[in-house]
């Protein structure tokens, strides 16, 4: 298994914010994206919040890359979907490149 630790910013609306965990509590989440990611390997997402700032933890199998995700993604219209719908709620962080959303954090310390 490998874990990946990236961040992203929301838009930093109260409203909005709300908005964006209301289709990520329990049972709302797009069902065919949650099956996409389980089809590309990934074995649990978790997403934290503080204030507009994200962190998520993604296991995944061992054989996952992010390269392969984004080929795989590319040939889901659902998927489109909901990344367009998403960015309604997220801002990039301001070191991202252009259309660049979680950025991968470098661990830099492990007790």
């Amino acid at each position: 298994m490998q874990r990946f630790c990236l961040a992203l910013d929301l838009v930093d609306d109260p409203a909005l914010i709300k908005e964006y965990e209301h289709f990520h509590a329990p049972g709302s989440a797009w069902p065919e994206v949650t099956q996409h990611d389980i089809d590309a390997g990934v074995l649990n997402i978790e997403i934290f919040r503080t204030g507009n700032r994200m962190f998520m933890i993604l296991e995944t199998v061992d054989e996952f890359t992010f390269e392969k995700k984004a080929e795989f993604d590319a040939t889901n219209p659902k998927i489109a979907a909901w990344e367009a719908l998403m960015w309604k709620f997220q801002k990039p962080l301001p070191w991202a490149g252009k259309g660049e959303k979680w950025i991968l954090m470098d661990r830099i310390f492990k007790s």
